[in-house]
């Protein structure tokens, strides 16, 4: 039996910063992975999706090169060669990880990990002790009756993601980011699309003003977007599925080349042995207290598996803040209400903090400042002036209390408002802040102004 002072089970985007950041702290560390280096995340979600969704950006703007005066014919898109590209970024990137593993004397074992105590772990029966565990297992897709996937006409992410073809049709549900971001890139490459979204709007978690003009501009774009809907019932033929769908007051049959299946996650806990460290699942997710300790102790559970907030980034700092707490740094709480979120379609959609109805419901004085891309020079040059910028902060101390856009590249603009946030910034000194001239960042800059 190995023993190490830590052992990581799962490579993703919890997994692998906290086994690099325990050994940069000098603590033996061996990551346990039983399918990807890099985990889902970097082999079959927000990288090669963002690859991909970069070729449809690339394809629309050759479509509407004549706007800037350019004259292009006989355009043609090969899907096939666009996945191709995504997985050789993938590729570079594994490799990357894999990199960091040996330079910082991370050990990696394949197979499947089950904790047998709470300073133990078996590999496919062999033992590995450990002074602590990180749990980083991650979530999968969750199929929700009556979408049982087949992985060839009712898919989730992970078929799609590979998939070297473009359905004709496909009916997409769920109106998350996944959701949105699929539907968007399949309809640039000339799908007919139709989203189910089973609440009153997209991206059901945003502010709703942001959900409005997303949903507008998707529209227009020709994608059929179905809310307050639900499929109630899948039939699958000779390839093609007959979709019931459930709509208000009425309900649909649909046909489609594809159903992918978008709508929320089940964590990865299965056979797991939480329970032989002390832990306990609720949902199905693993219970973590405010140190993210699954036991009070010496067993940790990072990312998408303990279900705070299911976000690449989130499961980052938290890996990271496991590995810091258990080598004795004592690093700061995560501001979990700050972190940043974002959807990759075009327009996109990022924020941070509060939307508008959660600060009054949370009881709030409020003031509110705008401002359209439509109004701002970088915007209007570059050919992309849909969308706002939006500032919510307190009335009284004028604390920035969340930050809603749409627009061209605006998941680049969270960066100022989560450093804002961080260093308890207000919006009289975001206001006061001079950006450069032109740039959408301005924007931001406007919009605090306006709520000032």
């Amino acid at each position: 039996m190995t023993d190490y002072d830590v052992a990581v089970i799962g490579s993703g985007p919890g997994g692998y910063p906290a086994a690099i950041r325990a050994a940069q702290l000098g603590l033996s560390t061996v990551c346990i992975e039983r399918e990807f280096l890099g985990g889902i995340c970097l082999n079959l979600g927000c990288i090669p999706s963002k690859a991909l969704l970069r070729n449809a950006e690339v394809l629309s703007t050759v479509r509407n090169a004549s706007e800037y005066g350019i004259e292009v014919s006989g355009v043609t898109a090969n899907y096939a060669v666009g996945v191709a590209r995504s997985r050789k970024v993938v590729e570079r990137l594994t490799k990357g990880v894999a990199s960091l593993f040996r330079r910082d004397g991370v050990a990696y074992v394949e197979g499947n990990a089950t904790i047998t105590g709470p300073r133990e772990v078996s590999v496919d029966g062999e033992r590995i002790g450990c002074q602590n565990i990180i749990i980083a297992t991650g979530a999968r897709p969750a199929l929700p009756p009556p979408l049982a996937a087949d992985g060839e006409v009712v898919v989730t992410y992970r078929e799609v993601i590979v998939d070297e073809q473009v359905p004709g049709r496909v009916v997409i549900v769920g109106g998350g980011a996944t959701g949105i971001e699929f539907a968007y890139l399949y309809n640039v490459y000339g799908a007919q699309v139709t989203l189910v979204e089973f609440l009153p709007r997209i991206l059901p978690k945003e502010d709703e003003e942001i959900s409005q003009a997303l949903s507008r501009a998707l529209g227009s774009q020709g994608i059929r977007l179905l809310t307050g809907a639900s499929v109630t019932a899948v039939a699958v033929q000779d390839g093609t599925a007959r979709v019931t769908i459930a709509a208000s007051d009425e309900t649909l049959e649909l046909e489609a080349d594809r159903v992918l299946v978008a709508a929320g996650i089940t964590p990865n806990t299965d056979g797991l042995g939480v329970e032989n460290a002390g832990g306990t699942l609720e949902r199905g997710f693993i219970r973590v207290d405010d140190r993210l300790r699954v036991n009070g102790e010496n067993v940790y559970a990072v990312g998408d598996v303990n279900g705070r907030l299911p976000l690449a980034h989130v499961a980052h700092a938290e890996g990271v803040y496991a590995a810091e707490h258990i080598g004795g740094l004592n690093p700061p709480a995560l501001d979990y209400p700050g972190m940043p979120r974002a959807t990759y379609c075009n327009p996109q959609v990022a924020s941070i903090g509060l939307t508008e109805s959660e600060a009054r419901e949370q009881g709030y004085p409020i003031k509110v400042g705008k401002f359209p891309f439509l109004a701002n020079g970088k915007a209007l040059a570059v050919g992309h002036r849909e969308g706002f910028a939006k500032i919510v902060a307190d009335s009284s101390t004028g604390e920035l209390l969340g930050a809603h856009l749409i627009g061209h590249e605006v998941t680049e603009l969270l960066g100022e408002l989560s450093m804002a946030r961080l260093l308890d910034g207000t919006d009289v000194e975001i206001g006061r802040l001079v950006n450069v001239h032109p740039s959408m960042s301005e924007a931001v800059k406007e919009a605090a102004l306006a709520a000032v």
